[in-house]
């Protein structure tokens, strides 16, 4: 288990990148607007960032089988798991809503690692 309190913002983004890439389930704690901390397995399937700056990872809830939004900051602690997905995807198809986000694309070699990947994101945020 990883404190997010231990590592920077870059670093814990980078471990959930690389969880992304290689399709493992995260168990996270997490704490909600209300102050309530939760426990939850979660399988990642879009990473964005709000209007206001906020890193949201969106991803499938394990428990509920629904796809749910959680932010960055708000991750208390988290579990990568050795296992794979189970959780079926929303259809990559259906128009999601973009109120008030912001969409950035940045292309990248296949092959660059997380970090490096991390650091084109930061860099095409801050232009």
């Amino acid at each position: 288990m990883r404190h997010t309190a231990h590592e920077t913002s870059t670093q814990t983004l980078t471990r959930l990148i690389k969880a992304l890439d290689n399709q493992h389930p995260i168990t996270i704690t997490y704490t909600k607007a209300d102050g309530t901390e939760t426990i939850r397995t979660i399988e990642i399937f879009d990473i964005t960032v709000t209007a206001v700056g906020d890193i949201v990872l969106r991803a499938m809830d394990r428990t509920s089988g629904e796809a749910r939004s959680f932010r960055l900051d708000r991750i208390q602690t988290y579990t990568i798991h050795r296992t794979a997905y189970v959780v079926p995807r929303p259809a990559a198809d259906e128009p999601r809503p973009a109120r008030g986000l912001a969409t950035i694309t940045v292309l990248y070699p296949i092959d660059l690692p997380a970090l490096a990947r991390v650091q084109l994101l930061a860099d095409a945020l801050a232009a």
